[in-house]
This record gives C-alpha cells, structure tokens and sequence, in this order.
C-alpha cells in the first residue's frame, strides 16, 4: 500500500508563542481522528509577520491561527475576510480556499459557547476589560447573541472608541466607553465581567487587574480568555467572592474546534482537546 510522507500543515502565528497550549490540543484531536495533519506553534514578531504569511503559502499550509499581536495587523497579508471577520475587523484564523487565505474569526463564537453553560447573555449588562481583536470577536458575538449594554474599560481612548463606534453602529444594544485609570469598581448594574486583555497569561501569571476585588459579588458571572493559567488571578478571586466563572479553556477548546472544521472539514471531539489541557495544567 502506497503511503504519502507529507502531511497538512496548519500552525500558528504569535509573539510569545511559547505560552500558547493550542498546539497540544489541536494536535490530539488530530491523532485521535487519524488526521495526518501538523500543527505547527510559530513564534513570529510584527515585523516579521508578512514573511510568516508568505511562507505558509510556499510550503502549501492549509490555515492557521493568528494570536496576539497580530488579529487586527495580519488582514493586509490575506486574500479576503469571512463575514464575522470583516464585521469585527480581527482575523484569528486563516484558511485556504481555492488557493486563497481567507480571514475568519472563531474567538467570539467559541467564547459565546463557552459562556452559554454558565449563563445566557440575552437581556444582560456587559462589562468588558479590554478592546483588541479578542475584544472586538467577543462584544460583537454577545450583542448579536441578545446583550443590551456593553461597558468597554480600556485604557486607551482611540481602541476603546473604535470598538464601542463598531457595536453601536452594526446592533441595537448600547455600547459605551469607560477610560481605565487607577482601581476600577464594578458597577451594581453589571450582570457579566469579561477580561479579554492579556493580563495574567504566562509567564506574567501573577498580574493582576486594576479592579477593587470588593466589588465582586455573588451572583456575578466572570469570564476570563485567559487559558495559560485557566486559574487566573481575577478566576481565583472571584471564585472567593461567590460569583460563577468560566475561565479562558472553554473558548480556547470551542473556537479551536471550529478552526479544525474549517481546515480538515472534520468536526472533532472537543473533549478529548479538554482532556488534554486539563491534563498538561495539572501535571
């Protein structure tokens, strides 16, 4: 029987890429469905983004994903974006069609799945750390998933700004920015926190968020992207503070899912992606 020794490529693109578990997730999924396909975790600084992307293309990889710095910044190196992703202008995975890489985005919608076994964002206040392409992929998702109000806390004015304009012209809920200086208090009004920063990723797993933790309350559903560690600093305290969390491995797992379909047009078993985390963060 003949054998091909070429696999699919897939991979992908990051600054601090040593802090990214997708690698281990994605690649058990693949064994465990016989997929002879590789994921490749590549560690690629902005300047040398368009050179990534070109090597992709020579050596015929199929997609990949795009983490930070590079959601917003890789568009210009694609071919054309997917509708969610021109809708959130962010690209967090790439896929090839007809010769072609085309932008999608899979945060919001793995996030929103993740956040839908602790609580149904429809009719809810939203307070959101954060306005880069993660933040972008998640306001979008939750306002079209039924969200009245989202509360964007940045310290930057000109992306806080930019986010909030985008969620107040495509949907009907209100969005609204609030300049992050010095300790934030959590509003009584607020239903659902999320930290779509990089706060707290390893290796800096120690930071913490400007945020009186007495303001944290019981019944407050705090969300956190954050999967390397999944027990951040805000999960921690607001586990103390009696609020329901979901920490950064569900949307890691359910957007990863959904970039598997797009390269292999396979729908692969999410558990065993979570087992497999689940595994490496308790060892």
């Amino acid at each position: 029987m003949a054998h091909s020794f070429v696999s699919k490529l897939t991979g992908s693109f990051s600054e601090g890429a040593a802090e990214n578990p997708t690698v281990a997730m994605v690649e058990a999924a693949y064994q465990h469905h016989g997929l002879d396909y590789r994921y490749i975790n590549c560690e690629v600084p902005p300047e040398k983004l368009a050179d990534a992307v070109k090597g992709a293309r020579a050596m015929g990889w199929i997609g990949f994903n795009c983490s930070i710095p590079h959601k917003v910044s890789v568009i210009e190196h694609l071919d054309g974006l997917g509708e969610s992703a021109a809708v959130m202008g962010a690209v967090n995975c790439a896929v090839l069609r007809d010769g072609k890489f085309i932008g999608e985005n899979t945060d919001g919608k793995g996030f929103l799945q993740s956040l839908r076994e602790v609580v149904d964002p429809k009719g809810k206040t939203v307070m959101m750390f954060g306005a880069g392409g993660a933040a972008r992929a998640i306001g979008v998702e939750l306002v079209l998933a039924g969200a009245t109000r989202i509360i964007v806390v940045n310290r930057g004015k000109d992306r806080g700004q930019t986010l909030v304009d985008l969620l107040n012209a495509r949907t009907s809920a209100k969005a609204e920015l609030v300049i992050w200086r010095g300790i934030y208090k959590i509003p009584k009004d607020v239903e659902i926190i999320v930290n779509a920063t990089s706060i707290g990723l390893y290796p800096d797993i120690d930071a913490k968020l400007d945020l009186d933790v007495e303001t944290l309350r019981a019944g407050l559903v705090v969300a956190d992207v954050i999967p390397n560690p999944p027990r951040t600093w805000l999960i921690r305290q607001a586990e103390d503070r009696g609020c329901d969390v979901e920490d950064g491995l569900g949307m890691l797992v359910n957007q990863g899912v959904i970039g598997v379909k797009y390269w292999t047009g396979v729908d692969v078993n999410p558990l065993v992606m979570r087992d497999k985390l689940e595994e490496i963060f308790a060892a």
